[in-house]
C-alpha cells in the first residue's frame, strides 16, 4: 500500500511539472524592442520617416484626416532621442507646401513586422487643444486590398480638447470611420501628459485586448465572419506620431499659444508565444 501511494505521488509530480511546461511555453517572448539609450535622431534600423503630408497638392488632404502638420525627415527639431527618451515633438513654424506646423511620424515598416503579438510602449502624451498623438498598426502588405480592407489597429489615440481619455480602436471594411461603424473602447486616466504610463495591446488569433498600466478598457473579437470583419491575420508595423489639428483632434478647434508640444516614448516592447498551450 505504502509502495502504491509512492508511485501515486512521483506520477502526481510529473503531470504537474508536464503542465508547467506547456503553460510555461505559452508565454510571451520579447522579440523586438527600442530601449531609446543612444542619443541622436531614432535609431534607423527600428524606424523609417513618413514624409509631407501625403498629398501630392499643396493644399491637399493632410494625410486623409486634414491634419496641418508636415512630417519632416530626420530633423532633430521634430523626432530625438535624448535622456532615453524618443521625443516626437510639433512645432508652430511656416514650412514647405504651406504647412504651419511639423510634426514627425515614425514607422517599423520593413524593420519590425508581426502577425499577432504583445504591444507595450511606454509614453507621456502631449496636452492642448488641436493635440492628437497616436500608436498603431498598419498592414505591412495590403493583404485584403487598400485600406480599411486589410485593416487598422489603433493601439493608443488621445486628442487634447478630451484630455485623460484613452481610445483603442479597429478599422476594417465592415467597420470603420469613413461609414461611421468603426470599433473601438476608451477609458479615462489621470495626467497622461505628466506621468508615463504603459499602453498596451495583446493582439491574438482569437482577439484583440487594450489595456493601460495593466487595466483593461476593450476588446475586439473574431467573431469569424470573414476577413470584412477580421482582417487580422497577416504582419503589421507600428506607427508613432504626433498630429496637429484634423478631422478629429481639431474639430474643437487648434490652440496657436500652445507649441512646442511633445509625445515621449520611454520604451518600446514587442512580445510573441512562444509556443502552443494545452490549457
Amino acid at each position: 500500500m505504502e509502495k502504491l501511494l509512492w508511485i501515486t505521488v512521483i506520477l502526481l509530480i510529473f503531470i504537474s511539472c508536464e503542465v508547467k511546461k506547456e503553460v510555461t511555453m505559452d508565454e510571451w517572448k520579447l522579440v523586438w524592442s527600442d530601449e531609446f539609450d543612444q542619443e541622436g535622431l531614432p535609431n534607423a534600423k527600428h524606424w523609417s520617416y513618413e514624409v509631407g503630408t501625403a498629398c501630392e497638392k499643396p493644399a491637399g488632404c493632410g494625410w486623409g484626416n486634414n491634419e496641418l502638420q508636415y512630417y519632416t525627415f530626420e530633423r532633430a527639431e521634430n523626432a530625438r532621442v535624448v535622456d532615453g527618451h524618443l521625443v516626437i515633438e510639433a512645432h508652430k513654424e511656416d514650412y514647405k507646401e504651406n504647412r504651419k506646423y511639423t510634426s514627425a511620424r515614425l514607422a517599423s515598416k520593413g524593420k519590425g513586422d508581426w502577425k499577432y503579438g504583445k504591444f507595450e510602449i511606454r509614453a507621456r502624451l502631449p496636452k492642448g487643444l488641436g493635440t492628437w498623438a497616436a500608436i498603431w498598426l498598419l498592414p505591412t502588405n495590403n493583404k485584403y486590398g487598400a485600406w480599411p480592407k486589410s485593416g487598422e489597429i489603433d493601439l493608443m489615440e488621445y486628442v487634447g480638447y478630451a484630455q485623460d481619455t484613452i481610445h483603442g480602436t479597429v478599422h476594417t471594411a465592415a467597420f470603420n470611420g469613413m461609414i461611421g461603424t468603426q470599433k473601438g473602447g476608451y477609458g479615462r486616466f489621470e495626467a497622461v501628459d505628466s506621468t508615463f504610463r504603459d499602453y498596451v495591446l495583446e493582439w491574438t488569433a482569437e482577439k484583440i485586448d487594450w489595456f493601460v498600466d495593466g487595466q483593461h478598457y476593450f476588446t475586439f473579437k473574431n467573431e469569424n465572419k470573414g476577413t470584412e470583419a477580421w482582417p487580422f491575420d497577416h504582419p503589421y508595423h507600428l506607427i508613432l506620431n504626433l498630429a496637429v489639428g484634423g478631422n478629429w483632434g481639431g474639430s474643437r478647434g487648434v490652440d496657436e499659444t500652445i507649441w512646442p508640444q511633445r509625445m515621449e516614448i520611454d520604451y518600446v516592447r514587442i512580445y510573441q508565444k512562444t509556443g502552443k498551450s494545452s490549457m
